[in-house]
């Protein structure tokens, strides 16, 4: 399957490529960088220390998705729904693992995704997306049990919460029958009162080199469940991408999560 990187001089966009001329049944169709990258015009496999492709990083997006069969996109909200409605031009398949986005942002996504095959996930891990599934049952068999999302991230990450607590809170608000945006406290400072029964907390931590630690909290009377996932290297993001790209390709259009590509929406 061709597929193109963009965003390819980033943390993300690096392990892609490395990932995509590593893996078989793979290829590395294109590599895309803004205007103004140091990187446009370098060998997209010595960008990343690994022998030369002959596949020049280019900010020509429309020219590389033509020749392609889908796009890997860890990007910005704004970048991806521009490359969202050219890869609907083209029809090709777009997995998006960018995160911060808001509503405006998922209605265009939502039409591009009319037009072509559209996988969006907060985590492409697959270990954080069956912790998901885990953690909406859990909410659900323990409905009186509070429940506290907590992360930590690289001191560069620029949104909070993560993408992936975001994803985890919409798993344990699906488990209680509820909407995220009605559970959830983002933020406590002060004087707050008590907890308020059946929201759901987030707490955010930032530092360091940390890639992504997650840990759901199920705090009972008396006993405390502790789910949680740490990623050690953001290969296994790109290594799910991947496994996203490949399981889209001939799918119809629509707007597909991680879930619906490891076959656990209804787990």
């Amino acid at each position: 399957m061709r597929l193109v990187v963009v965003g390819a001089a980033g943390r993300m966009g690096c392990a892609l490529i490395r990932a995509l001329l590593l893996t078989p049944g793979a290829n590395l169709a294109g590599a895309i960088e803004r205007e103004g990258s140091p990187a446009l015009g370098q060998d997209a496999g010595a960008l990343v220390g690994l022998p030369e492709t002959g596949i020049k990083v280019s900010a020509d997006p429309l020219a590389a998705f033509s020749q392609a069969e889908g796009v890997l996109d860890f990007t910005s909200p704004a970048a991806t729904v521009e490359f969202a409605g050219l890869a609907a031009q083209a029809r090709i398949v777009h997995v998006i693992g960018t995160t911060g986005f808001d509503e405006e942002h998922i209605q265009k996504l939502d039409a591009a995704a009319r037009h072509a095959v559209l996988i969006r996930s907060g985590n492409m891990s697959l270990g954080v997306n069956l912790l998901a599934a885990l953690v909406q049952k859990a909410a659900a068999a323990l409905p009186d049990f509070d429940i506290e999302i907590l992360e930590m991230h690289h001191r560069a990450k620029v949104d909070a919460p993560s993408g992936t607590a975001l994803l985890l809170g919409e798993a344990a608000a699906a488990g209680r029958k509820v909407g995220l945006a009605d559970a959830a406290v983002r933020v406590r400072d002060g004087q707050t009162g008590a907890r308020v029964p059946g929201t759901i907390g987030f707490a955010t931590l930032r530092g360091g080199s940390v890639v992504g630690e997650h840990t759901v909290i199920l705090a009972g009377a008396g006993e405390r469940i502790e789910l949680g996932h740490k990623a050690e290297d953001r290969a296994i993001f790109a290594t799910g991408a991947i496994k996203a790209a490949l399981w889209g390709k001939g799918r119809p259009p629509g707007h597909y999560s991680m879930a619906d590509v490891l076959g656990i929406a209804d787990l």
